[in-house]
Parts: structure tokens; C-alpha cells; sequence
């Protein structure tokens, strides 16, 4: 099957929609034209009979709970940090079948910032959301209207539900969009997180946390900079001891050491600044192991600082003070993650020609982790295209027609299987 000319058309005014949130441009940034994007997807949708079920933000209330990272609660201070990111809730399907005959998929709108303008040249679409997920959004939507073909039983005996979500990029993990929804029981039987997967089915998703290494110290001239706190000096050093020890940690998941900010002027010392490490983990006993390795590694790079400058002319007062001034913190920990074991679910997806992600190859991070503790649900993540080679966050994101095609097929198969499943996987 192949994406018809509105669904291209659709595809391309997604794309040239800018919907990256505010954690993505600052708070001085445009604000995403999320609702705009959502309604004119929801439009579609309703051409094959879906309805909107919910189209809000979260409540503030939702913030509130354990697990959501420092930013998204400093960013929800401003009421329209909220405001301007909806998630859209579409069911196709009565009221009355329940969540064991129902299919549920997941689509985020949000995308990162910045990225290549939208285009299409006939074999492939460029644009920020191309892979990562808008192009998989209107797969999903060419592949429910190949299966109401296939299936009349569909959206009458069994329902589809759709959350289209804001809050997936830009650190917020989901907490302001499918974490509500999923605790408003927008839910079915079978979860599928639409995320670039080479169109395999991937039971597992890593959850990620957040280390802060911060230094408050004096600032100095650049006449007399041996009297100050060298922030970029300690930060630096630090992001190379700390970076090298965590180093072995790497092959259990993903290790960046990330963004260390001081000062962009070139004739004073900062006295402050900051170090980020973003660490991903594929199970809670993982996620401990890495919090201890990165204070121990935090530690003996403090000590190894302190030895190594504290002799020197410019460096010397920083050496002796870095105890005192440089603090090790967490913005974001405590997420869940996703290890899916439902046989039932997994035996559909292979009945409906859909291969197995690799189990020796690393799986990442994503919204899935909010189906974790979801009971009698089978839960994948499972889309069209690579993250890495479709460039995914890059500047040259992409996806080819002819991947969106077959995941439309896989959709299309899958919705199939699964209709003809008389006891829903009971």
C-alpha cells in the first residue's frame, strides 16, 4: 500500500508546523503550534471515522507527582508553559468495547528545535519530525484506513485509540503528556509507541537521569585572574575525569556527557557554571549502579583537582576551595522502565509479520516507560525508519515514502491480527 496524495499533503503542512516546546527554545522562544498541528491531524482522522476524546493540557496537578524533572517543574511556573502544550486523545470505535479488544498507539508532535525546512522530492521527507514521529503519525493513520478495508469488525467490535502527544523531547519524558493520559486509562490491550525501530517490535525502553555538577565561586578580571574561582577550569577537568571513569559504564546504556556552561566572554574568569550528564539505564538495579558511579567518579575527580592545581599560579585558590564551592545535584531521577513480557502480545505481532527487535541490540528511551506498571497490557515501541541513519534531532532528518508505506502495511497487519483475535488476547 502506498500514503495517498492528502495523506502526503497532511505529512507536509505537520512538518511545516514549528511544534517544538518551550523546553526546546527557551522561554523567549515562539510558542508550537501544537493545537494547530493537532486539529488539522484530528481532521484527518475523522475522515476515517475517529472522534476526539480529549484534546487539553495536563493539569498542574500532574506536575506534582514523583519522578518529574527539575525543568519541566521551573518551566510550569509560567501558566503558559502548560497552556501551550496539549496532547489530543482521538478513539475510533464505541465507548462500550472495552480496553481488552483495544489497540492503542502513540504518536508525539513535539519535535526538538531547529532542523531542515519541510520538502518532499518524491522519494523522501525532510523536515523536523520527518522520522521522529510526525511521518510515522500519518503512517499510523494510512494503515488504520487500509485495516477498516481489510476488517469491517474493526471500530465496531474493536476500537482504536490515538494519543497524540506534546512533552516527548526536550527532557520532559513524557511527564506533561502521555504520563496523564495514561493515568486517565487511555489505554488498550496492545500499546505501540510509534518511534523509528526499522519497523521491528521492541519490548524494552531504558529511562534516563540527569547529574548536575554545579560551582558558585568569584568571578575575576582578566588582569588578575589567579584571584578569582576558575569555573571552566574545574568544570572542564571535572567533564574529563568524570566522563573517562563513567566510561565503562557505557556498554549498559547510554553515557553523554553533556552541556558545561560557564561564560562566553573572553577577558573575565567565571566563578560559576555548570556540567550536565544525561545516563540512560535499562532496569532500576542499573540505575542505582550508575548513581553510585557517578558520585564515586565525582569524588576522585574533586581530589584529583585539588592535587593537581593546588601548586599552581593561576589555579591555586580554585584547587583549594573546589570542595567547598562545587556541588553534585539530580534534576531528573527516579523514571521507570519499560521490559515488557507479555507473550500473548508479542505471538500477535509475529502472527502479523512483524519481526523482533534484536535482543543483543540496545534499546532507547522513550514515552513507553509510563505503560511499565499498566497491568494485562502488551506494550512495544515499534515505527518506520532509524533514529541514526534517518538523522533523527540532526540537521538533515528524513524518511523515505517507501519506509512510511510499509509502516503503514505493519499498522494495517497488525490492527488485522487483531480484529480476527476472537478472545482479544484474553
Amino acid at each position: 500500500m502506498t500514503l495517498t496524495g492528502d495523506e502526503r499533503s497532511l505529512l507536509m503542512r505537520l512538518l511545516a508546523a514549528p511544534t517544538a516546546g518551550p523546553l526546546e527554545t527557551g522561554a523567549a522562544g515562539p510558542a508550537p503550534r501544537l493545537w494547530e498541528a493537532q486539529r488539522d491531524y484530528a481532521r484527518a482522522a475523522g475522515r476515517l471515522g475517529f472522534r476526539v476524546v480529549r484534546h487539553a493540557p495536563a493539569d498542574p496537578a500532574d506536575l506534582e507527582a514523583p519522578g518529574v524533572p527539575e525543568t519541566v517543574r521551573e518551566a510550569a511556573a509560567d501558566p503558559g508553559f502548560l497552556a501551550c502544550q496539549p496532547s489530543l486523545v482521538l478513539r475510533l470505535g464505541p465507548d462500550a468495547v472495552p480496553r481488552e479488544r483495544t489497540v492503542m498507539f502513540n504518536v508525539h508532535m513535539d519535535t526538538v528545535a531547529g532542523g531542515p525546512a519541510a520538502s518532499f522530492d518524491g522519494e523522501v521527507f525532510r523536515g523536523r519530525g520527518a522520522v521522529d514521529a510526525k511521518g510515522p503519525a500519518v503512517a499510523l493513520l494510512a494503515g488504520v484506513r487500509a485495516a477498516l478495508e481489510r476488517s469491517p469488525a474493526l471500530g465496531r467490535d474493536t476500537a482504536v485509540l490515538v494519543q497524540a502527544v506534546a512533552g516527548e523531547e526536550g527532557g520532559a519524558m513524557g511527564v506533561l503528556g502521555t504520563r496523564p493520559l495514561v493515568g486517565l486509562g487511555h489505554t488498550g490491550r496492545v500499546n505501540v509507541f510509534c518511534e523509528p525501530t526499522s519497523g521491528r517490535f521492541l519490548t524494552r525502553s531504558t529511562a534516563s537521569m540527569t547529574a548536575r555538577v554545579s560551582v558558585r565561586g568569584d568571578d575575576a578580571v582578566d588582569d588578575r585572574p589567579h584571584s578569582g574561582h576558575n569555573a571552566s577550569v574545574l568544570l572542564g577537568f571535572l567533564a574529563q575525569r568524570m566522563g573517562r571513569a563513567l566510561d565503562a559504564h557505557a556498554r549498559n546504556g547510554a553515557v553523554c556527557v553533556a552541556g558545561l556552561h560557564t561564560g562566553t566572554l573572553h577577558n573575565r574568569v567565571y566563578g560559576s557554571g555548570d556540567l550536565l550528564l544525561n545516563l540512560s539505564y535499562a532496569d532500576a538495579r542499573a540505575g542505582r549502579t550508575l548513581e553510585e558511579a557517578v558520585r564515586g567518579a565525582f569524588d576522585t575527580a574533586l581530589a584529583e583537582f585539588g592535587s593537581a592545581f593546588a601548586d599552581t599560579a593561576l589555579f591555586a585558590r580554585t584547587a583549594a576551595d573546589a570542595r567547598r564551592l562545587t556541588r553534585l545535584d539530580w534534576p531528573k531521577r527516579g523514571l521507570p522502565v519499560l521490559d515488557d513480557r507479555d507473550r500473548w502480545g508479542h505471538d500477535l505481532l509475529r502472527r502479523a509479520g512483524v519481526p523482533a527487535w534484536p535482543a543483543d541490540e540496545p534499546a532507547f528511551t522513550c514515552d513507553a516507560i509510563w505503560m511499565a506498571d499498566v497491568p494485562d497490557t502488551c506494550t512495544v515501541v515499534l515505527g518506520p525508519g532509524d533514529l541514526d541513519a534517518d538523522g533523527a534531532h540532526g540537521d538533515d532528518e528524513r524518511v523515505r515514502l517507501r519506509d512510511l508505506d510499509g509502516y503503514a502495511d505493519t499498522v494495517a497487519r497488525l490492527l488485522t491480527a487483531f480484529t480476527d483475535d476472537t478472545d482479544g488476547g484474553s
